[in-house]
């Protein structure tokens, strides 16, 4: 799937599946929900001073005394991912995806907490972190009162015109629409889904709502909560971070971007902000998609 917004005009296309085919963006999802993060601020439901344990059943844990702030730009010492418990650790889990195509999450949000609650912060720079985007999210959903697909699919999904998208929280969640995906040795990968990790990778989308993405991020409609997109600290040189997106200079340009990669997906979407335009990229097959996302731009410029 592909998706290009320049001069004010927008297009998508899907190849090699039926239209309306939805695929899992993975990490992108994490840039949606920093859209929410700069909302939140807005309508002032959290503030500088909001920690994770404010929201969250975190105990006495370490993560329990993270600010929210250094959560949105990966600067919380949290690690990539929690501890999980031996018996389901992450290798193990990875080792069966490889083997198997199983999907290694599937956790509750109250397992996902637990996992939390046992995990060591490390030093305090930039680290990325899904663990830290899953939890930022869920504490944005108890801030507003509401569950967290149920937040997002009102305060960013609808918004900016994702009609199709939705997030999958379970297996059931999956609609007839939802496309298969493969590793890049061609093994077929059972779908992504997990309560617990769902606002740092568990949203699934269509070439539409793609389209509605790139357009939102070329500027040519609102994109709720567009501060997210703004820089806010410094990432791996020479990018920044905002509220996830990552901002990183190319060819005389800035671009504003985030990835995915799944089981069997990969995605980019990226924008130069400036220029008014953007694209965005979604394969049912795990091989990174971000060089030729940023090839894509340049190809649009020229």
């Amino acid at each position: 799937m592909i998706a290009v917004a320049k001069d004010g005009a927008t297009a998508s296309k899907t190849y090699g599946a039926a239209a309306g085919a939805d695929g899992e963006i993975g990490s992108i999802t994490k840039g949606l929900t920093g859209l929410l993060y700069a909302q939140a601020l807005a309508r002032d439901e959290i503030d500088s001073t909001t920690t994770l344990g404010d929201l969250l059943d975190l105990g006495d844990s370490p993560a329990s005394a993270l600010l929210l702030g250094d959560v949105a730009i990966h600067r919380s010492g949290l690690p990539r991912l929690p501890e999980f418990p031996k018996e389901t650790s992450m290798r193990t889990r990875v080792k069966a995806m490889k083997r198997d195509g199983t999907d290694p999450y599937g956790d509750t949000l109250d397992e996902w907490l637990a996992f939390t609650r046992n995990t060591r912060l490390r030093r305090a720079r930039f680290r990325y972190s899904n663990l830290g985007y899953s939890l930022l999210g869920h504490a944005l959903a108890k801030a507003a009162d509401k569950p967290y697909a149920t937040l997002l699919d009102e305060r960013v999904l609808r918004p900016v015109g994702m009609h199709d998208a939705y997030v999958a929280v379970t297996p059931s969640d999956l609609r007839a629409s939802a496309l298969g995906g493969k590793a890049k040795n061609g093994t077929s990968q059972s779908a992504w889904t997990g309560e617990g990790i769902a606002p740092a990778g568990m949203v699934r989308a269509t070439a539409s709502d793609l389209e509605a993405l790139v357009q939102g991020l070329a500027g040519i409609t609102e994109l709720p909560g567009a501060d997210a997109l703004e820089p806010q600290a410094k990432g791996q040189p020479p990018t920044q971070v905002g509220a996830a997106w990552m901002i990183t200079p190319a060819r005389g340009r800035m671009v504003t971007w985030h990835n995915g990669m799944t089981g069997g997906f990969a995605s980019f979407v990226g924008a130069d902000r400036d220029a008014g335009i953007a694209v965005g990229i979604m394969t049912a097959v795990a091989a990174d998609v971000t060089h030729y996302g940023f090839k894509a731009i340049d190809s649009v410029l020229a």
